[in-house]
């Protein structure tokens, strides 16, 4: 490798980096824009030709192919699948799907990423056409009453199969034809089942390819898993994609000569692996860049500072990764891009809209962060085209971002520098609009705020905002934060890196020289990955461990002959071997490891892995429980061959032999205040100099703010490590309201419901949780008062907060810590009675009552009543509709009453006609999971109260919800001047009916000068015979939805948006029904009656 040059690049959407190691050993950076056509065709080999023209003795001219006998390697990482997937720039595809089942990838799951958007736009399907087959195969189940006559088969997992329906050739023939007529040549192929009977895919695959279509993808090849829709989808991915990639790499082999043969060009997939140029495909490929950064941090940090675990923190200028590193990578196999689900090993890298561009706003009261970003053009106000203030804008206010230290690229003819003046003058103009605000507002600090108050304060809100998705990875996963190492990378990260580190109570910051390109760093570091999958439906248990051992073996050895096949030596190829498994009867896989060199031995299972204590302590960890006794299944097994390469590119920088060299002295803003602040450049420093914050180090890609009571040293190879002090101390804060911290803890409320929604999605069994999410989770202050709802279902939103304050009413004194408690009773708070409602409260200290309360509202899939489902569409009373629970203690002193709750499921079977619970064992898992969200719920509360005091959380409570009512009340305000200027009047009125000509009459009183309004809903037809009588809870989360949809932006959701309005609802009207009408078509059909008719009113939208 010392003869010849090495390549390592990240082809990013604004810039590639290169990273190349030159003959002897010397190492060049490289950053040139990804998109430049006036002056080279593509920037990866822009890039090489650019080192080799510098360094070799050779003429490489640009409009010529690049030769390759000074090349060893190149290795590369590639946006191009991500924006082909983004921008819907893929091959022109279509699907070949199991008859009956063409809408299913359509339809997909119920996933609402914008639940209070006016205007949903749904991501348009991958695929052009499809082509419904004529097959059908189906797994043999003993307790089936349908019997066939029809030949059974044997499946890849030792299953019996029955094929219902041959496949029918001659139609899949003629309807290949058409498409190929239409001119597309990509197939995506997925079939019922396929994962453990892939026959007739790949028969389907023989006869496109010899018909002519370039691309097949089969499901049963992408990715043999269970779960037929994100299965579908990432064949569409695969298919779309992998022929922009082959093109883009053909394109990129043809500016060398004879093609890079010779060279061995390897391309960096999701999963962190690198595979060779040939076997690169889309569905592998849609995080190749971000990838090569978590290689990149774990390779040169874990283990190299300190034992611990590490977190990635990459800030961009649109968004923010993070990613954590223990030893082994953490790998998600279904992940959402671009509106479409892929099921594929993949990084867990999480995002939040959150960089150096995203957008500061400021609304009724509330500092704002993003999502919105300025992006490249026009960029943020000190680029000088025009654009907004952005986070970018702030560090520059503050004097963290030097403009003499910065490139001179901005304007419209691209040659000046940051315009300081400009953001100055924009943050002036937001600074009097907050301090006008203040001076209006009672209970708000009458101080007023300074330019870099301001500044500063949309920091600390960008910096919270950024925390949230570090939480989910490491509190959400039982992980302690603050017992981690934080690797910061990206442009922008090494601004931030000390206030995200005190933040979190970490004490320890990393940042390599190559922080700027450290995503192609890692792709020179990586090794190369080879992995087979297949499905296994056994139970994990001892009689099953000989097959698991076959099975392991045999995917081992192709793994192995892979890499071998790739030149490694049998000693530098390791073996991770995974499985993947769950309890019976959930749906919450785990890919459970164990490493080992030696899987090929006969009993790999049995002598060398406990892969039982593996995922239960797994399991426990990160939800809080187990379920003893229930048998565990293994769904698929999963081999990782790694092919280690072993290079080591450090190179130890001189020893330090004086002080550091100051380059210059600024003034940079901070917590206390301006501060003196040295200069320093990365190039001047030596290994042993230490340098106390406040300081800034400049490096060419990234600049390094060490923030005061830190202290910055060099190590060996050139790279800064961080001592952060203060880690754990926090500034004691007043219980006047500060608008900073609004902000800050609107964050940390809604991080607490969100972390529980993630706990509840996962745990739980039924699919109405888990993939429809019907649930939702929430924070309730002492009074019941809603304080936070990740908004999950709209139905749930005001009704949960009824039901808590109901709890306290008929409870009392009699809640005690220990007590968990389940309702779903209309008169209680419900909304129909299997949306089932568990409600903990929050105990601290020697307080003797809840100082919070926690509940989670799920829909299970039966609670008895007329019908399977409990959702009967002819009863007449609430007890032909399920279990009912008015205030039942499920735990009671900490032990859950398991035997009184299964006598109450099984109740409705005493009425005529009705049966008790359908599907006990599910109720019983999925009340355990959400007593466990609610347990994630107080573990988080309790965690806020130790860090501020409990006066303190308990006041930005208050605050938060006041907030909200603002937001309410402005909205109302604006509303109502625009009806008195278009009508004369301040009163909506609107009205409509139900199929069987029930009137849901409302008739809306606006107060212009207190921005209120009273919801009268006098006239409103009477209580019906039938079920589709509504809930008062329902109606008030029908009211705040549309309150929050008309509002426009975010806001805290909780009892605040109800605040401004006054609800009249008659007593035995349809809307407020008698205790004993029946609901279960009211919270689903009569509820969206009423959003109609308020949007009606408001003359918002169309009834939908």
């Amino acid at each position: 490798m010392n003869d010849k040059f090495c390549f390592a690049i990240d082809r990013g959407g604004t810039f590639t980096d290169v990273f190349a190691v030159c003959p002897g050993g010397k190492i060049k950076v490289l950053k040139l824009l990804s998109d430049d056509p006036a002056n080279y065709e593509d920037a990866p080999r822009e890039g090489i030709r650019r080192v080799l023209s510098e360094v070799s003795s050779q003429n490489y001219d640009p409009g010529k192919p690049i030769g390759t006998s000074e090349l060893d390697w190149i290795r590369m990482g590639t946006t191009v699948a991500t924006n082909a997937l983004l921008e819907r720039k893929g091959e022109r595809i279509a699907l070949v799907i199991s008859a009956g089942f063409k809408d299913a990838l359509h339809i997909g799951n119920q996933s609402r990423p914008k639940i209070f958007s006016l205007e949903i736009n749904c991501p348009d399907d991958l695929y052009e056409e499809i082509v419904e087959i004529e097959e059908r195969i189906v797994l043999q189940q003993d307790q089936c009453q349908i019997k066939k006559s029809c030949p059974v088969l044997i499946g890849t997992t030792g299953e019996n199969i029955e094929v219902w329906t041959p496949l029918n050739e001659e139609k899949l023939r003629n309807d290949l034809k058409k498409i190929l007529d239409k001119g597309i040549k990509s197939l995506a192929v997925v079939l019922m089942h396929s994962y453990l009977f892939p026959d007739h895919e790949m028969y389907i695959g023989k006869i496109a390819k010899d018909m002519g279509f370039h691309h097949v993808s089969l499901s049963s090849e992408v990715m043999p898993m269970v779960r037929m829709v994100p299965r579908g989808h990432t064949a569409c991915v695969d298919a779309y994609l992998t022929p922009c990639i082959k093109r883009y790499v053909e394109n990129f082999s043809a500016g060398f000569q004879n093609k890079l043969e010779g060279v061995n060009v390897l391309f960096m997939q999701s999963d962190g692996g690198l595979t060779p140029m040939s076997l690169f495909c889309g569905s592998r490929a849609i995080l190749s860049g971000p990838a090569g950064g978590v290689v990149g941090y774990s390779k040169t940090t874990y283990n190299k500072i300190s034992n611990l675990p590490v977190i990635g923190f990459d800030m961009g200028g649109t968004s923010t990764d993070v990613s954590r590193y223990d030893g082994h990578y953490d790998h998600v196999y279904d992940t959402t891009v671009a509106g479409v689900s892929v099921q594929a090993p993949q990084l867990d890298i999480n995002t939040v809209a959150a960089g150096g561009g995203s957008m500061l706003f400021f609304r009724s009261g509330l500092l704002v962060v993003g999502p919105e970003s300025a992006g490249a053009h026009p960029g943020p106000v000190c680029y000088r085209k025009g654009g907004p203030l952005t986070v970018t804008d702030a560090n520059l206010c503050l004097g963290r971002l030097q403009p003499d230290f910065f490139p001179k690229i901005f304007g419209e003819t691209e040659d000046l520098p940051l315009d300081k003046a400009a953001t100055l003058k924009a943050f002036e103009k937001l600074t009097n609009e907050i301090n006008n605000f203040n001076s209006a507002q009672v209970d708000v600090k009458k101080e007023t705020l300074s330019v870099e108050e301001v500044a500063y304060g949309f920091i600390k809100v960008a910096n919270e905002a950024m925390c949230r998705p570090i939480r989910a990875l490491t509190q959400g996963k039982g992980f302690d934060t603050s017992q981690h190492i934080l690797a910061c990378f990206g442009g922008a990260g090494s601004q931030h890196a000390c206030a995200i580190a005190k933040i979190l109570g970490i004490s320890s910051i990393f940042i390599h020289k190559y922080a700027g390109i450290l995503s192609a760093f890692g792709m020179a570091l990586a090794d190369v990955v080879s992995e087979v999958q297949e499905s296994c439906a056994k139970i994990y248990s001892p009689e099953n461990f000989e097959y698991l051992d076959e099975r392991i073996k045999n995917l081992t050895c192709k793994c192995q002959e892979n890499l071998q096949n790739q030149g490694f030596q049998e000693q530098d190829i390791s073996i991770e071997v995974f499985l993947n498994m769950r309890y019976e009867r959930t749906d919450c896989a785990l890919m459970c490891t164990a490493v080992s060199s030696a899987a090929t031995e006969p009993k790999f299972i049995q002598e060398n892995c406990d892969f039982l204590k593996s995922f239960t302590d797994r399991y426990q960890r990160e939800f809080g429980f187990c379920i003893p006794d229930r048998p565990i299944l293994v769904d698929d097994i999963r081999i990782r061959g790694i092919g280690n390469q072993h290079f080591d590119f450090s190179q130890n920088v001189k020893i330090a032999d004086g002080p550091p060299k100051v380059k210059t002295v600024t003034r940079c803003y901070f917590e206390e205040g301006y501060a003196d602040t040295n200069i320093y450049t990365l190039d001047d420093l030596c290994y042993g100099h230490e340098i106390a914050g406040p300081a800034i180090i400049i490096d060419t890609n990234c600049t390094i703010l060490v923030e005061p009571y830190c202290v910055a040293s060099v190590t060996k190879d050139g790279s800064i490590f961080i001592k952060v002090g203060d880690a754990n101390e926090h500034k004691t804060l007043s219980l006047e309201l500060d608008m900073i911290h609004l902000s800050i803890f609107s964050h940390r409320f809604m991080s607490i419901a969100e972390q529980m929604g993630k706990i509840l999605q996962r745990t739980s069994v039924s699919t109405n949780i888990k993939e429809r999410l019907d649930f939702s989770c929430a924070l309730f202050g002492p009074d019941g008062g809603l304080v936070s709802n990740a908004p999950h279902i709209p139905v749930h939103l005001g009704a949960m907060q009824e039901a808590v304050q109901f709890q306290l009413k008929y409870l009392g004194d009699n809640i005690h810590n220990g007590d968990v408690i389940l309702s779903n009773h209309p008169c209680a708070g419900g909304s129909h009675l299997p949306d089932l409602t568990v409600i903990t409260p929050v105990f601290y200290g020697e307080f003797k009552k809840p100082v919070f309360f926690v509940a989670c509202r799920g829909h299970h899939a039966d609670i008895g009543g007329l019908t399977p489902g409990s959702m009967p569409p002819h009863s007449t009373s609430l007890l032909q509709e399920g279990a009912t629970f008015v205030s039942f203690k499920l735990v009671k002193d900490g032990a859950f009453q398991e035997e009184e709750v299964i006598e109450m499921l099984k109740a409705p079977a005493n009425l005529p006609g009705c049966s008790g619970t359908r599907n006990l064992r599910d109720n019983l898992s999925d009340l355990r999971a959400q007593v466990a969200a609610n347990q994630k719920g107080i573990t988080l509360v309790n965690e806020l109260i130790k860090e501020y005091g409990l006066d303190v959380v308990q006041s930005y409570m208050a605050y938060i919800q006041q907030n909200a009512e603002l937001a309410v009340r402005d909205m109302l305000k604006q509303i109502g001047k625009s009806t008195l200027r278009k009508s004369g009047t301040t009163f909506l009125t609107a009205f409509d009916h139900m199929d069987d000509g029930t009137v849901i009459n409302l008739k809306i009183e606006i107060n212009i000068d207190e921005g209120s309004a009273i919801f009268d809903f006098t006239g409103t037809g009477y209580e019906v015979y039938g079920n589709c009588n509504t809930p008062r809870a329902v109606t008030l989360s029908a009211i705040i939805y549309c309150l929050r949809c008309m509002v426009g932006h975010d806001v805290p959701l909780n009892q605040g948006c109800l605040a401004p309005v006054k609800v009249l609802i008659p007593k035995g009207c349809i809307l407020c029904p008698s205790d004993t009408a029946a609901v279960v078509g009211g919270n689903v059909l009569t509820s969206q009656r009423v959003v109609d008719v308020i949007f009606k009113a408001f003359q918002t939208c169309a009834a939908s």
